[in-house]
């Protein structure tokens, strides 16, 4: 595949190629996080700024490189889903890959600013993150072309950035910053099995095995269901019954993805999407108290 200049475009091509509906993967745990610090006494509003920029500029960063990273692999050709805009010609491959470092190099800028006021550990979460974020389907063993990406998802977008930001303002992690980055990353592992549902035909014929590829469409149906059900008991146990009141916007969401195939459960994307941004400020309301 040649390296071809592609036309001067604007910034709705930008806009395509930053995949907004993703970008609640991002938003989600800084809100939730930022709960779990002023609930332990010690919301500070710059350092939970901060860590909502270089997440947003992060998860950017990661969905440019797979953008130029599965045209590079032929995993594009065919899809089903939204224009990717190496694979369309809209971008040159090479000022995407450019764009995707830009990313994350602003978000490694605002990593450095959010440490020299929460310390060290800073430096070492986002280091890890940008490389997560690029190793996903870049590197000589993209992790989602081998069915790591929902536990990168799941770690990373769920994990990593509610703890991260917890402890960004509190200098430790309190315990229920785990249980609410477990239930923001069930969500965020949500949206990306949607994706991989929709695209496992595909993906299987270019050997992008990803987990929806292994386990197929049925076992791929009951991995949502739980992904979006778990998040529900485990407000429970955080001992907030807010998100259930986003139970409503999770019987659409299930609904298409248990019972759709192929372009229509583009869909359950946005239904997902939408669904993890209610429930997380829902979380985040009711962790605020």
């Amino acid at each position: 595949m040649s390296e071809v200049a592609a036309p001067r475009v604007g910034a709705s091509v930008w806009l395509m190629a930053a995949r907004p509906r993703t970008l609640s993967a991002a938003v989600s745990p800084v809100l939730v996080g930022t709960a779990v610090a002023h609930h332990a006494g010690a919301l500070r509003p710059l350092p939970a700024l901060l860590a909502l920029l270089s997440s947003l500029f992060i998860q950017i960063g990661t969905n440019f490189a797979n953008d130029y990273s599965d045209f590079k692999r032929g995993a594009d050709v065919n899809r089903v889903g939204p224009t990717r805009v190496t694979q369309s010609g809209l971008l040159a491959p090479a000022t995407v890959k450019r764009a995707a470092w830009i990313a994350f190099g602003i978000s490694g800028v605002l990593g450095l600013a959010l440490s020299a006021v929460a310390g060290w550990p800073i430096i070492a979460i986002g280091i890890a993150s940008v490389a997560a974020g690029w190793l996903y389907t870049g590197g000589p063993w993209p992790l989602g072309y081998h069915g790591l990406g929902d536990v990168f998802v799941f770690i990373f977008f769920g994990l990593v950035a509610t703890c991260g930001t917890a402890y960004a303002q509190a200098l430790y992690v309190p315990g229920e910053a785990w249980l609410a980055g477990a239930a923001v990353g069930s969500l965020a592992t949500a949206i990306l099995t949607v994706n991989n549902l929709r695209d496992r035909d595909t993906d299987a014929h270019v050997g992008k095995n990803t987990l929806a590829v292994k386990l197929g469409p049925t076992a791929t149906r009951a991995q949502y269901l739980l992904l979006v059900t778990a998040p529900f008991g485990l407000a429970v146990a955080l001992g907030t019954l807010w998100p259930l009141l986003a139970l409503p916007a999770a019987l659409p969401a299930l609904r298409t993805v248990l019972t759709e195939d192929g372009a229509a459960l583009n869909r359950g994307l946005g239904q997902t999407a939408r669904l993890q941004i209610l429930y997380s400020v829902l979380l985040a309301a009711g962790l605020w108290q």
